[in-house]
């Protein structure tokens, strides 16, 4: 197959999309302590993420503590929780099919065109996983800027970006690219293989062309 670096690439960016995937998932730093003002005590780090809650102190190691309930937990949470878990599964189904449609791979069999829309759909799932990941991280950080600049909400329990949400986004853009990249691998290769095989029309004779000929003929004996 022509084109052969972009499949590469694309799988590579994917895998490394799905890694961010599953790290953005799992940290708990999407939310950590906004240190402001002269009565916030330094000595003490709060992390909030998706699954569990840490403290770290200056004196004392990482404690960590899982939400006791999922009851409590308000909407915006529990819709983060749901959309990055489905993020997680499609990232993993879509390397998983991008690796089946590879020219080494013999699952699938030898022909060409299933593994090239194998790509494809690959780089579509990718990309669409890609969104799954921008809803929930720029959903949790309008909310942590609209409360950090809200007066009514108590200096103590405001909380800034944390570096979960950069990974995230950071993650969205390599998926998006290795997504871009295998959705152009599965239109470089269509275009191929319409240039390679025309038209039936034009391989085909027309049907009066016989009957010209025959005339032409007949006339010239005559």
């Amino acid at each position: 197959m022509a084109f052969y670096p972009l499949q590469i690439a694309g799988l590579v960016l994917g895998f490394f999309g799905m890694l961010g995937t599953l790290a953005t998932t799992l940290l708990p730093q999407w939310r950590v302590s906004a240190f402001i003002g002269s009565n916030i005590i330094v000595f003490e780090r709060i992390w909030e993420g998706l699954w569990m809650a840490c403290v770290r102190q200056a004196t004392v190691r990482l404690q960590c503590k899982f939400y006791s309930s999922m009851l409590e937990l308000p909407p915006a949470l529990e819709a983060a929780r749901a959309l990055m878990c489905v993020a997680a599964a499609l990232s993993l189904i879509s390397l998983l099919i991008g690796i089946c449609g590879m020219k080494q791979i013999q699952c699938t069999g030898s022909n060409k065109r299933v593994k090239v829309y194998l790509l494809g759909t690959s780089g579509a799932l990718f990309i669409l996983t890609g969104i799954f990941i921008l809803i929930p991280v720029c959903w949790t950080a309008n909310i942590i800027i609209r409360d950090f600049y809200n007066p009514a909400i108590h200096v103590g329990q405001k909380r800034e970006l944390g570096a979960a949400l950069f990974l995230g986004w950071a993650s969205v853009a390599v998926l998006f690219i290795g997504g871009g990249l295998l959705c152009g691998y599965w239109c470089c290769n269509r275009k191929k293989q319409t240039f390679r095989y025309p038209a039936p029309g034009n391989a085909v004779p027309h049907p009066d062309k016989p009957r010209n000929n025959s005339l032409l003929a007949s006339t010239s004996s005559s």
